[in-house]
């Protein structure tokens, strides 16, 4: 029976049909970076904000005071009497009754409205110039409740984790396009849920399951647009990240252009709901209807893709196969069972966290940093974009290794430069950070790549899906790394950030190349796999998988 490889090869491996394809799940890319970096502008800080006295809502619609007026009346008083600052965590330890003065409402306080009245922390009542501009003025996330805005974002990457397992593992056992199709459903709904939440628990609940859909999209996708193309044309596993960059670019002018939270949200959550239209153009991967022993559909896809391109199939095609092995259901132990996956598990696994530890390190740092928070993160996005075309310049030239080493390695060291430059000089210091978050961008956007080519296909989505869980964790753990090391050297983070790229590059250097090699079917064909960096420009057929080892 002829190999998947060779009929893909005959009904066109990167034609029209993928050409379309590819373009159309591309898209995906643009709503889950905007939902993976929502937070900056979901969360920004309000700029103006006080804490309310209590009563003061009420005396405020009595006297018809404007939010100006209220904030005068309530902060004033502590900055010319007190000597306090902003008003923002504390107040005056008075209340406001129906007998309190529209015009002086201290005055029954005699002197002691210009002088020491004692104070009071703020606990649950807060004032906003713009009140729904912002998750952060919605919820009173300040003061004692800032740390709620950590985790809400950390919420999110824990429903990344979830989706990892739960949606990778439903994608290997009942197909690529059910889960992508349920799992842009569920995004869609989730995020005008999170829109309109009354109260903040139900705003996490649902922010967790957005994420966890969301994972879903976005790892599906890939999975298939790799599965779908020849081992020549794997290439578009990067040019896909290219999309998530766009994502990252679009998000500002979005947040930009309006004013509310609510309206940010919907904008990055309704156009979930057009990718429901893909049921109609977009197939199910035949190589994972093979593994399901469901020849049939998947030479009837592989006949039309051959058609859409202009190409035709052989009659003598009446039957392929991709494995003899027996079809099951993935497991953790499957990634593990053998020398060659589990090395090739372990390596991908620190790789994917170093790269998402890093990567959202240097971001959130951009925000200690301070500046035009719209215009900042517009470059820091656009900073992105070049590592995509590197990648596709070198990567069918010198392999994936060694870039993937190289962009850790370089990450390191820009990582280690950055923190023992003076502040003195700006500019070299922001050059050479800005080095470092062009090199951790490569280094994540090969890992996406290697990882899919590592794994045989009855394994692929969910050893992708379990891999990419640990970017996820890193997730989790860069805020709380970044914010506390921190607090004790602003650089000190930089210093861990260039400790774990360096191992991370050199870790790498002892994963199989693939380039220019099928992808493998079978566990098998994963330990005949180039072991070693010597062997990698050795190819030879193997007469079952038509793939090179």
């Amino acid at each position: 029976m002829p190999s998947f490889d060779e009929v893909l090869k005959e009904a066109g491996e990167f034609g029209r049909f993928q050409k379309r394809v590819f373009f159309l799940l591309s898209q995906t890319g643009i709503t889950f970076s905007s939902l993976f970096a929502s937070v900056v502008f979901l969360g920004r800080a309000p700029d103006n904000f006080w804490c309310r006295i209590p009563g003061a809502a009420e005396l405020s619609d009595r006297c018809g005071w404007t939010l100006e007026e209220e904030r005068n009346f309530t902060v004033l008083p502590l900055r010319l009497g007190n000597g306090s600052g902003s008003g923002h965590c504390e107040r005056l330890d008075v209340t406001w009754d129906s007998s309190a003065s529209c015009t002086s409402p201290l005055a029954r306080y005699g002197n002691h409205s210009m002088g020491s009245l004692p104070l009071a922390p703020c606990r649950d009542s807060w004032g906003y110039e713009q009140p729904h501009s912002s998750i952060v003025s919605e919820y009173d996330l300040v003061c004692g409740n800032a740390w709620m805005l950590d985790l809400s974002q950390a919420i999110l990457n824990l429903g990344f984790l979830a989706g990892a397992f739960i949606l990778g593992y439903a994608a290997d056992r009942y197909g690529r396009i059910l889960i992508y199709l349920l799992s842009c459903l569920g995004v869609g709904i989730c995020g005008i849920i999170v829109a309109f939440s009354p109260n903040f628990t139900v705003f996490l609940i649902f922010r967790f399951l957005q994420g966890m859909f969301g994972k879903g999209t976005w790892m599906t996708c890939y999975v298939i647009v790799t599965e779908i193309v020849g081992s020549d044309q794997r290439i578009v596993g990067i040019v896909i990240q290219i999309f998530f960059t766009l994502g990252i670019i679009i998000l500002p002018g979005i947040a930009y252009l309006i004013p509310t939270w609510q309206g940010i949200q919907l904008a990055i959550s309704l156009p979930n709901f057009l990718f429901l239209l893909y049921y109609w153009v977009v197939p199910e991967s035949p190589r994972w209807l093979l593994t399901r022993k469901k020849g049939e559909k998947a030479l009837k896809i592989m006949r039309n893709i051959a058609k859409h391109n202009g190409k035709f199939l052989s009659p003598h095609y009446s039957e392929t196969t991709i494995s003899n092995e027996e079809v099951s259901n993935p497991s953790f132990l499957d990634l593990v069972r053998t020398p060659q996956m589990r090395r090739n598990t372990l390596i991908l696994m620190y790789a994917w966290f170093t790269s998402a530890l890093i990567y959202q390190g240097l971001v959130m740092r951009l925000g200690i940093i301070g500046g035009n928070l719209y215009l900042d993160f517009f470059i820091s996005g656009a900073v992105e974009l070049p590592a995509a075309f590197l990648i596709i310049v070198t990567i069918d030239r010198v392999g994936r290794r060694l870039p993937f080493a190289m962009s850790n390695i370089v990450a390191s060291v820009a990582c280690l430069i950055t923190a023992f430059l003076p502040e003195d000089i700006p500019w070299l210091k922001t050059t050479v950070a800005t080095l470092g978050r062009l090199s951790i961008t490569i280094a994540f956007e090969i890992v996406y790549l290697v990882n899919s080519e590592l794994y045989p296909t009855t394994l692929r989505n969910f050893g992708v899906s379990l891999c990419s869980s640990l970017c996820d964790l890193g997730g989790i753990i860069a805020p709380f790394l970044l914010f506390r090391l921190a607090a004790i050297w602003l650089e000190l983070p930089l210093i861990i950030f260039s400790i774990l790229a360096a191992v991370c590059g050199l870790l790498v250097l002892l994963l199989p190349e693939t380039k220019g090699i099928s992808l493998p079917e079978t566990l098998e064909d994963v330990e005949r796999l180039p072991s070693h960096f010597g062997k990698c420009g050795k190819k030879r057929k193997h007469r079952d998988t038509n793939s090179y080892i």
